[in-house]
């Protein structure tokens, strides 16, 4: 049956239709999941049908499955250059290139790549120095930071809408970097696949005898994959990705409605100080929000409490500042407990189940 509908998928592909091969593509691997060629196959037909993140997932994917499959590679490099993700796309080149060495694909797109990021090095440089120029030449006036396009559009075909995600997902930011934390408990880490590049996320939970759950965001803004890094954790997945920019994120994907503010970096230029820039207001008085947010700060931290809230206020302190180790230990054993145990060694309960210890004169009960 499977092949079957291979030969039906390479005839769509044959005659243009590419959406249709991408659904017949679609129940073949449904049928053979771990069959690296269909995945390949498929994400040459996302790559025809324009839908370039699925085709990289797709890519990556025949990879796992299959790492000497030299096609896979020069797939997800063609579908990370139609994303503008050069720097990706010539590690895959180069990977590929190792295993078809009599390919002359592989070096000619490998140049057109190491030309695209050198132009993008030099417009950023140059970007960098106008702007810095700008704003040292005008020091009383009141700067508005520059916003760009976060990417050139790509055409979008409407798919049908999904049913709801097994897991909830959401996430949160800092200056350096995106936290996405996925719901799911209890799934063992080997079912977890992860993979990061320039500007997508693509996360796979395959549970034996479960509908495999995908996540394949085409990011926000760029990430810089060797400093991403993710836990699988008892009742989530944690993912932290290190951000290329310190910009805000207003949102986790990417859509051609969103625009990235340029964050520009004013070191001192030819001995000048930089200057602060500063956001235009019709209010004729305006609010330091650092100085706010610094006072609010310090009055929760020399807030005084009592009883339970001074308890909990002193957790969350030890909470914040521990280490990752100490953080599992803490959730673990809390979880586990319920409630009543509260470990920071997780050498002492990492290996464990943490019983339940109840207050003197009460019992714990199941429910």
């Amino acid at each position: 049956m499977a092949s079957d509908l291979e030969r039906k998928a390479k005839d769509a592909f044959v005659d243009d239709h590419f959406e249709l091969a991408v659904d017949l593509y679609t129940q073949a691997i449904e049928l053979n999941p771990n069959h690296a060629e269909l995945y390949a196959d498929r994400s040459q037909a996302n790559i025809k049908f324009e839908n370039f993140t699925e085709a990289v997932a797709d890519a990556q994917r025949a990879i796992e499955l299959d790492p000497s499959m030299s096609k896979a590679y020069y797939r997800k490099a063609t579908a990370c250059m139609k994303l503008e993700e050069y720097q990706t796309a010539k590690a895959a080149l180069e990977t590929g290139a190792s295993l078809a060495p009599g390919d002359s694909r592989f070096t000619l797109l490998i140049k057109e790549c190491e030309k695209h990021i050198a132009e993008e090095t030099n417009d950023i440089s140059k970007q960098s120095v106008v702007e810095a120029l700008e704003v040292v030449k005008a020091p009383e006036t009141v700067v508005a930071p520059e916003t760009v396009t976060a990417a050139k559009e790509v055409h979008q075909v409407p798919t049908v809408t999904a049913s709801k995600p097994k897991y909830r997902h959401e996430f949160y930011q800092k200056p350096e970097e995106v936290v996405v934390t996925i719901f799911a408990k209890g799934v063992p880490e080997r079912n977890v696949i992860v993979d990061f590049g320039e500007q997508i996320l693509s996360v796979t939970i395959d549970v034996p005898g479960e509908d495999a759950y995908n996540l394949q965001p085409r990011l926000f803004g760029k990430i810089i994959p060797s400093k991403c890094r993710y836990e699988v954790l008892s009742t989530k997945i944690e993912i932290r990705l290190a951000k290329v920019e310190e910009i805000h994120w207003t949102s986790l994907e990417f859509s051609t409605g969103n625009t990235v503010p340029q964050r520009v970096n004013v070191s001192t230029i030819a001995g000048i100080p930089a200057q602060k820039l500063t956001y235009p207001s019709s209010k004729p008085k305006r609010t330091d929000w650092d100085k706010l947010e610094a006072e609010v700060k310090k009055e929760e931290k020399e807030e005084k409490l009592d009883g339970d809230a001074a308890l909990n206020k002193f957790f969350r302190e030890i909470y914040q500042d521990a280490d990752e180790d100490t953080r599992r230990a803490m959730q673990k054993s809390f979880v586990e407990s319920n409630g009543t145990v509260l470990s920071t060694n997780w050498k002492e309960v990492g290996s464990k189940k943490v019983e339940g210890s109840p207050p003197d004169g009460m019992e714990m009960k199941k429910w």
